[in-house]
């Protein structure tokens, strides 16, 4: 078992790229007068604090020395500050945290938005659970920036810098304590800014860890009790929890230490403050009743200092969770949209891939394959597993783009069109990618065969799905079409899921489907029943289809062949099977 970087101080921190808060500062730019409000409302909260404990302690002091009440005047002016620092405290929480919670939705759409548009090919490899914690709780770390850290610094700079010009003018020496102090309050979180990244990064590491581990161990909960593995799997969540908490501690620990050094700080700054103001009354410099309140004031302005130390330390501990929000945002996409898109003509289309080559950054997958599936024709490819018959099917759906030849779009009249040069909407209504294991929604059976076609009548969606057997299934579900199937239809078996997501591909009606292996968990009279489906409206689309099947393969009008990244033969059944040529890449032909 390899070393856990939360218990092993040897194990290397995971890199946080610099510049990553700063990089998500930006998105506060939509929210412009609001921010301005938060940050306006944390100046009088913080101000009308600081006036409010200087009066109080001039008042006091007045009255201590002279013996005397305070004047209404003094007492009113109290109560103002009283009242002021309780709205403008309540007004600054209210503020930031709306400011906050509009920036974190904006920022969970950009990051779905970063995954959509990455998809398949940055998210393949990568844990479900792991996803989630960038797009839920990466994002809700963040929270933290946004409410807390920014109008706390500015306001806590205007406070500092109004309150030192104050005693500067009362008692000059005061100034000499309390600048000294502010600098190493707000010096210890840069100080120790690199090893704050390090330990963040290793609880967002650990917490992305064991939500990888936890989603898994949910969705395969029925194998695990199967296989008598349950035990197993919770030892692995006990260690990743037992990971995530010493991480946790080693950063919830130096954070103690490091408001241990500030509250030493702020007592050494009270101290001066003290010994400067003696000397300064025992040599007639200031007023006795003026004492409490410089000594007030000092302590005043160093508090909202330390308060943003604190802040700005715990967001140096959240680079990781931005640097994780940031990648996914700015993920780039393989297959970028068109500059100039031309419009998918009308009409029939068929599909070619003419010279293909492409690669997962490794060894070569396709190496020139030349494939053409005519309008209201059915071409089936088949090939060893791992040939790279998938790949064509992602290919043709525009998830990557090769990396030398092209991918096109036959219209029954005019030049052929490039699928890079389509705008993406209408190519997804054209081209139809059905896989084996095609996931589907919490929600109703309806709501999931309207995924493509959210418009599609009953009427259509019931001929659709008399068409495929979805009738039959949805008979004897408890509330018929309006069943909630349950995450990714749990509650069904594969063949049914396979049958709703072949009847959600065909209520779309597109003009280019695409089977990859879609009835491989269906027995031979389900396979044949599809295929009757299929039939009915084969002659006004292309389809292509990825079976191992031979019965599947043999309904096509022409068999492809794939063999080391490329087309070594093509024919009909008949044609292939008397050359034996399906012999090697499809058993029982």
């Amino acid at each position: 078992m390899s070393a856990n970087p939360a218990t092993n101080p040897a194990a290397p921190a995971p890199r946080v790229p610099s510049g990553a808060l700063r990089a998500l500062l930006p998105a506060l730019a939509g929210h412009r007068a609001m921010a301005v409000r938060t940050c306006a409302a944390a100046l009088v909260d913080q101000a009308a604090l600081v006036a409010l404990v200087t009066l109080a302690a001039h008042t006091v002091g007045t009255a201590l020395l002279e013996r005397a009440a305070p004047p209404p005047a003094a007492v009113a002016a109290l109560t103002v500050l009283v009242l002021v620092r309780a709205v403008s405290t309540w007004r600054e929480m209210d503020l930031s945290h709306d400011l906050a919670y509009r920036v974190l939705a904006a920022l969970r759409v950009r990051v779905f938005d970063g995954l959509a548009r990455s998809a398949p090919a940055r998210i393949a490899g990568r844990r479900s659970g792991d996803l989630a914690a960038t797009a839920m709780a990466d994002v809700e770390a963040l929270e933290f920036l946004y409410a807390h850290t920014t109008a706390t610094l500015l306001a806590s700079g205007a406070v500092f810098a109004a309150g030192t010009a104050v005693l500067a003018a009362v008692e000059p020496w005061t100034v000499a304590v309390v600048l000294p102090v502010a600098a190493l309050l707000a010096a210890v979180p840069l100080l120790d800014a690199r090893t704050r990244t390090e330990r963040g990064a290793r609880v967002r590491e650990e917490a992305a860890r064991l939500s990888a581990e936890a989603v898994e161990t949910v969705d395969g909960l029925r194998e695990l009790l199967a296989f008598g593995a349950l035990d197993r799997r919770r030892a692995r969540l006990a260690e990743r929890g037992r990971a995530l908490g010493a991480a946790q501690r080693a950063e919830a620990s130096w954070e103690a230490g490091a408001a241990a050094v500030r509250e030493a700080l702020v007592v050494a700054a009270v101290a001066g403050t003290v010994a400067v103001t003696a000397w300064s009354v025992s040599a007639g410099r200031l007023p006795g009743a003026w004492a409490p309140a410089v000594m007030a004031l000092a302590l005043g302005i160093l508090a909202p200092v330390a308060e943003a130390a604190a802040s700005l330390g715990r967001a140096g501990s959240l680079r990781a969770a931005a640097a994780r929000v940031g990648a996914a945002i700015g993920a780039p996409a393989l297959a970028p949209p068109p500059r100039d898109p031309r419009p998918v003509p009308d009409g029939p289309l068929g599909v070619r891939m003419r010279g293909v080559h492409f690669d997962y950054g490794g060894a070569p997958v396709l190496t020139g394959v030349d494939l053409t599936v005519p309008a209201g024709r059915t071409v089936a490819l088949v090939g060893a597993s791992g040939a790279g018959k998938s790949t064509c099917a992602h290919l043709l759906a525009r998830f990557w783009d090769p990396a030398r030849g092209a991918v096109e779009l036959l219209p029954g009249d005019g030049p052929p069109l490039d699928v890079r040069e389509a705008a993406d909407a209408d190519l997804r209504r054209a081209v139809a990618v059905v896989g084996q294991d095609a996931p589907l929604f919490h929600g109703t059976l309806a709501d999931n065969l309207r995924l493509a076609a959210p418009d599609a009548g009953d009427a259509d969606l019931r001929a659709v799905a008399r068409a495929c057997g979805v009738d039959r299934i949805a008979a004897h579900l408890p509330d018929g079409y309006a069943t909630v199937l349950g995450e990714r239809g749990a509650t069904l078996s594969g063949g049914q899921r396979a049958r709703i997501a072949l009847a959600r591909a065909l209520l779309a009606r597109p003009r280019i489907l695409v089977l990859d292996e879609t009835t491989a968990n269906l027995d031979t009279a389900g396979d044949a029943e599809l295929a009757a489906a299929l039939a009915a409206d084969a002659p006004r689309r292309a389809t292509l289809v990825i079976a191992h099947r031979a019965a599947t393969v043999r309904r096509a009008d022409r068999v492809a062949v794939l063999e080391e990244g490329r087309i070594t033969a093509e024919g009909t059944w008949a044609e292939l099977a008397a050359r034996g040529a399906l012999s090697r890449v499809l058993p029982g032909a």
